[in-house]
């Protein structure tokens, strides 16, 4: 009966239930964070493995991420609202049960279509299981120092799990097969399917007499349809207008559609909520918090930077000073190792310092890291100088802002909406990684093709040659970081106009 008895928001003021199971509670749903990042980063890692198995030409091997973060950035919204309908724990469970069986059978398919389908469905797993993490945290534990630290645990997962992945993809593919990347990811999904079965608290039962309104119970599969459909094209035309050229007609057509398939589904929500006594899937009227529009608009700038850094950073050590796999990896440890320290740190202060000096840290931090690589440092530069720095930076810049932002969702939405807000703000973070990346992906192949003297179609071509040391190259990759820092830069702004004076977002009610 503990798990009843704990139910779904906990005990106010203390422990839901025993140490030793929130411990393990927090575990598991952090899973969902570590095992989403791992997911993408060791396959990175492997991709050119996995061509040459497959036989996949090198300017489609991106699809075998980009099909993985489609779908997770897609169903997130979805999935948040079912999850608040139908239960979390439910939710959870058969999502990391769907992510164990995808990641099992993905090696045995023998062909670029079947694999790439099976990396969708993998992602659709995974979409089920992160807002609804945030979710059971947010309604587990009571404000107060226990959800710090649950909120400050689960955003440490994500940089660990990308580190890991990195580490964990590398050996694999090197020593064993790249197979057994998937296989053992298939094993850890697992592990945290029979966790979540046993640790994750069952929906208390509603007290007697108690009348569930119909409305909370429906889901909006209409505006579920639209949303998903809307997010699907932007993301799938972001993805290709890189590959394919912005010239070519049905890239920016595909945009034009996704953004009125999202006005749309604004406009539906609006009539649901406010012309009918039907639940929409999002209470447009929630963004009338301007403090709450504000922090998904942060959420958006800030990942759109952080995540260009990771990904450049990339290439500078690989494409442009040619180390090896190995050696990228071993300069990324930096990341893991802080996210981890500054998790924990990050626990502590959300009760004792106000959240627009939290906020503002973790924009700095990230505008800072993006400019040690813009600024025009000698390349003969020790990486202890300015690589390593910047790796600490923009991970403090991380794990101080993510938990800070979901806690204020948390505290923003009500408790039938939680996962919800989960969703939302993995799917803001997602948008901005994609639109971020093709801003980045143009801007480094404008600045390479004027170093050249040749036209933009012609970067990448087997007509323009690209070794490591190029100056072009370095331009290129500079010009992007420079594009990090203003985006770190223009969230620092919304944060010091929009959340002046904001109040300790750990604290109780």
């Amino acid at each position: 009966m503990a798990a009843r008895e704990g139910g779904e928001g906990g005990i106010a003021g203390g422990l839901p239930f025993s140490k030793a199971r929130c411990i393990a509670l927090v575990v598991t749903v952090t899973g969902a964070a570590f095992l989403n990042t791992l997911g993408v980063q060791s396959s990175v890692i492997i991709l050119p493995t996995i061509g040459r198995a497959l036989d996949i030409p090198d300017s489609r091997q991106q699809w075998i991420v980009s099909a993985y973060n489609l779908t997770f950035g897609c169903f997130l919204l979805l999935w948040g609202r079912l999850a608040d309908v139908y239960g979390k724990r439910l939710i959870f469970i058969w999502g990391s049960v769907w992510v164990t069986l995808t990641s099992i059978i993905v090696p045995f398919v023998p062909n670029e279509i079947g694999f790439d389908v099976l990396r969708g469905l993998q992602g659709l797993g995974a979409a089920a299981m992160v807002p609804t993490a945030i979710g059971i945290l947010g309604v587990t534990f009571s404000p107060g120092k226990a959800k710090n630290y649950a909120f400050s645990s689960y955003a440490a997962g994500a940089p660990l799990g990308a580190i890991i992945g990195n580490i964990f993809g590398g050996l694999l593919g090197e020593y064993l097969s790249w197979k057994w990347v998937f296989w053992i990811f298939g094993i850890l999904a697992a592990a945290c399917t029979v966790a979540g079965y046993y640790v994750i608290p069952r929906p208390a039962l509603p007290p007697p007499g108690a009348i569930e309104t119909s409305a909370k119970k429906t889901v909006d599969w209409i505006g579920g349809t639209i949303i998903t459909l809307g997010l699907v094209i932007l993301l799938f035309a972001l993805s290709e207008g890189n590959v394919v050229g912005w010239r070519t007609p049905w890239v920016p057509s595909l945009i034009a559609v996704s953004l009125l398939l999202i006005l749309a589904f604004g406009l539906w929500q609006h009539h649901l909520e406010t012309r009918t006594a039907r639940a929409p899937l999002m209470k447009m009227s929630i963004f009338k918090n301007v403090q709450f529009s504000a922090a998904n608009v942060i959420m958006m700038l800030f990942f759109s930077s952080f995540n260009n850094y990771l990904i450049y950073a990339t290439y500078w050590f690989q494409d442009y000073q040619g180390l090896s796999v190995i050696q990228t990896t071993i300069r990324f440890i930096p990341t893991g190792v802080t996210g981890v320290m500054v998790a924990a740190v990050t626990s502590q202060l959300l009760s004792r310092i106000r959240g627009d000096f939290i906020l503002t840290f973790g924009t700095v931090m990230i505008a800072l890291a993006s400019l040690l690589f813009a600024l025009p440092i000698p390349t003969s530069t020790s990486y202890w100088a300015y690589a390593f720095p910047a790796m600490i930076l923009a991970v403090c810049g991380a794990d101080t802002l993510f938990p800070t932002l979901t806690l204020f969702v948390a505290k923003s939405l009500p408790y039938e909406d939680q996962a919800l807000g989960g969703a939302l703000i993995n799917a803001v973070g997602q948008i901005g990684r994609a639109i971020g990346l093709a801003i980045a992906t143009a801007v480094q192949t404008a600045i390479m093709a004027r170093k050249k003297g040749v036209g933009v179609d012609e970067i990448g071509g087997e007509g323009v040659e690209i070794q490591p040391w190029d100056d072009a190259l370095k331009e290129g990759i500079r010009g992007t970081a420079w594009l990090d820092f203003a985006l770190g830069a223009v969230a620092t702004g919304v944060v010091l106009v929009f959340f002046r004076g904001a109040g300790k977002v750990g604290g109780k009610h």
